[in-house]
């Protein structure tokens, strides 16, 4: 939206709405016209269509509490269209190109010979330029925010469960040291016409709205050099390499992305850093895996243990052995819990350690152990694990 269609278009008018319009009167108005000229309801006018398109932007300036107050505050503070846009206007206060007052070519034309309102400092350039941010000769050129950086980092098993704090080497760009950031040798950008500054260009899109894109012109920093930087070629920026101690919370997992706000590349005019994301690969570990917040491991056992239950030591990560009993008859793979000897949760606790039981076979049997399993083996000859499985299948 121009500051031009500001001062020349009566969108209460628009709505049939009078100045004092609460929100709500505003919306019931819009919402009723806009049905009534919907291009959905009047295939083929071209005037409904057009008319749809005005309600629509009145509503979107007068729909919006900020927009509304700057448009309010416009047409006080020009008489409400006391001044004409364009050459030879007629009727109004005065008699000037609103082009040159709106942050148009500086200097000259009807602007500057109409009551002392010119291009130069001072004057309604600065009225406007503080109203809307807009051009002029009081424009402000905007604080830019730093880029954002992306970064890897590789943990061993324990620091990704316990926290680590790592050296990350990075480069990213940062202000150019030759030309203070300005991108112009002599440090003395001008202003870019274009986007008079903002770094930022709108583009209609029909139906009275707009989309910002950067400004080509200047790539979205407000600035052009005059005399290019040769170190930057007037950018304002270089790279810059530099080493940081990143601390890497405790709990990470292989794959997660953390974002650290604040560490990215440096703001240009006072703008705030960008931010720095970290990509986390885990190594393997030759015990432990993970799932989730806890940790398991795999144990052996005996067959004795297993059928006739016992106790076992079992490792943990970074800590003393915990000893867990083993009932009577454990089948192989049951996992049993050992509570608080996992990974390291958000809230500071601690997951639990899940301990997988696998019975171990010799290879080897010795004398003594051979006979004892035979006769183990004619003691148990009437039993028949497998019946219950292939009864299942039959009756399946």
């Amino acid at each position: 939206m121009s500051t031009k269609d500001f001062v020349e278009k009566d969108y209460y008018k628009v709505l049939g709405v009078p100045k004092d319009a609460t929100d709500a009167e505003v919306k019931k108005a819009y919402r009723k016209l806009a049905r009534e000229y919907h291009p959905d309801a009047n295939k083929g006018d071209t005037k409904a269509e057009e008319r749809f398109k005005e309600i629509s932007e009145a509503n979107d300036v007068l729909g919006d509490p900020k927009k509304r107050k700057e448009y309010d505050e416009a047409r006080a503070l020009f008489g409400n269209g006391g001044f004409r846009a364009g050459p030879g206007g007629a009727g109004g206060n005065f008699n000037f190109d609103l082009g040159d007052l709106f942050g148009g070519a500086p200097g000259g034309g009807q602007g500057a010979g109409a009551g002392g309102f010119g291009g130069g400092g001072g004057g309604l350039g600065d009225v406007f330029g503080g109203l809307f941010n807009r051009g002029g000769a009081g424009t402000r050129v905007q604080p830019r925010r730093g880029q954002d950086i992306e970064s890897e980092v590789t943990l061993s098993f324990t620091e990704a469960v316990d926290g680590a704090t790592v050296p990350l080497r990075m480069s990213s760009q940062a202000p150019c040291k030759a030309c203070s950031g300005t991108g112009d040798k002599n440090g003395t950008p001008r202003v870019c016409p274009t986007c008079v500054g903002t770094g930022q260009v709108s583009r209609g899109t029909g139906g009275g709205f707009s989309l910002t894109d950067p400004c080509v012109d200047c790539k979205g920093r407000g600035l052009i050099a005059q005399d290019p930087c040769d170190v930057c070629k007037g950018s304002g920026r270089a790279k810059s390499a530099r080493t940081m101690q990143v601390r890497i919370p405790a709990g990470v997992l292989d794959g997660q992305r953390i974002r650290l706000r604040g560490k990215g590349s440096p703001g240009e005019r006072g703008g705030p850093a960008g931010d720095l994301y970290v990509v986390v690969h885990v190594d393997a570990h030759p015990v432990f895996g993970r799932k989730g917040d806890n940790l398991t491991v795999t144990v052996p056992v005996t067959f004795p243990e297993a059928a006739l239950g016992g106790e076992v030591k079992v490792p943990t990560l970074g800590g003393p052995p915990v000893t867990l009993k083993l009932p009577a008859g454990t089948p192989n793979g049951r996992t049993m819990r050992a509570r608080g000897k996992g990974a390291v949760r958000k809230d500071g606790t601690r997951g639990d350690l899940l301990v997988t039981v696998e019975v171990s076979v010799p290879k080897d049997l010795g004398t003594d152990a051979q006979d004892a399993l035979e006769a183990y083996r004619k003691s148990t000859a009437g039993e028949d694990p497998r019946a219950e499985l292939f009864q299942a299948a039959k009756g399946a």
